[in-house]
């Protein structure tokens, strides 16, 4: 399991109350710009999906979170890819999201499951995960209804590129790697109290990333929180970031491979 089993309620600078708080506002933008897109349009961030497929995933995705949140399961399950017919797609979809909603509320602090990601507690991981993928999410709907996405907050922001360079991007998984070491910096501009920074360490092997680390980078992309968000998770241009300077072939690098649905 790639998790830290201490106890405890904040993840990065956030409350786990917030997360929740964020998931829950997160998926009823999600279901209104998906209700008003349609289910045949495609949805430009998952080339190859349709509105549909977005439901399908971002639902399932729910269910099993809600799985182990409410029933405390404590191995790893397959997503269960079952969903209803079109007319119920949106509805269902809403269904979900609320019982994920109301099992982390439900949760206690000492919750013990399984969760893959270093969190300060079980409740805290699936907080977090989950208002980031329905974030995410809810950004390809809105792409889908043709229309920007709607403000992320700057500390939500930050805390999901967090999530992304020291989590998802730091598994052994990930398909990030370069022939030689190379190093790419991160930074936000616009965090309270100060810029926010992560140096990404490349190589053969999986990426490493530390919090506010000295030293050079053979690129460094600086933007604000919100916008290096949709950048690194691939939902926004990088022509809206502050700088790309040194080696930017690393970023078309992460274009091509680090990409997550």
């Amino acid at each position: 399991m790639e998790s830290d089993q201490r106890t405890g309620k904040r993840t990065g600078s956030m409350e786990t109350a917030e997360f929740i708080d964020t998931l829950r506002d997160e998926g009823t933008l999600l279901a209104d710009a998906a209700g008003g897109a349609g289910l045949d349009a495609p949805v430009p961030p998952c080339p190859g999906w349709r509105v549909r497929d977005l439901l399908a995933h971002t639902g399932a995705v729910h269910r099993w979170a809600t799985g182990y949140v409410a029933e405390g399961r404590m191995e790893r399950e397959p997503l269960d890819p079952a969903v209803p017919d079109d007319p119920e797609l949106v509805d269902w979809y809403r269904g979900t999201h609320r019982r994920l909603t109301e099992a982390l509320v439900a949760a206690p602090a000492d919750l013990t499951c399984w969760f893959f990601l270093a969190a300060p507690s079980p409740l805290a991981f699936w907080a977090r995960r989950q208002a980031h993928e329905t974030t995410i999410h809810r950004i390809d709907a809105e792409a889908a209804l043709g229309r920007d996405p709607s403000p992320v907050a700057t500390g939500f922001a930050a805390d999901g590129v967090d999530e992304l360079l020291t989590g998802f991007q730091a598994r052994r998984r990930a398909r990030l790697r370069t022939d030689r070491p190379r190093t790419l910096r991160v930074r936000a501009t616009d965090v309270p109290g100060g810029a926010r920074e992560w140096l990404l360490r490349l190589s053969s092997e999986a990426p490493t990333a530390e919090r506010d680390a000295p030293g050079e980078a053979d690129c460094t992309v600086t933007g604000s929180a919100a916008d290096l968000y949709l950048a690194l998770w691939n939902r926004g241009p990088y022509e809206r970031l502050s700088a790309v300077t040194g080696d930017d072939a690393l970023v078309e690098l992460w274009r091509r491979t680090a990409k997550i649905t």
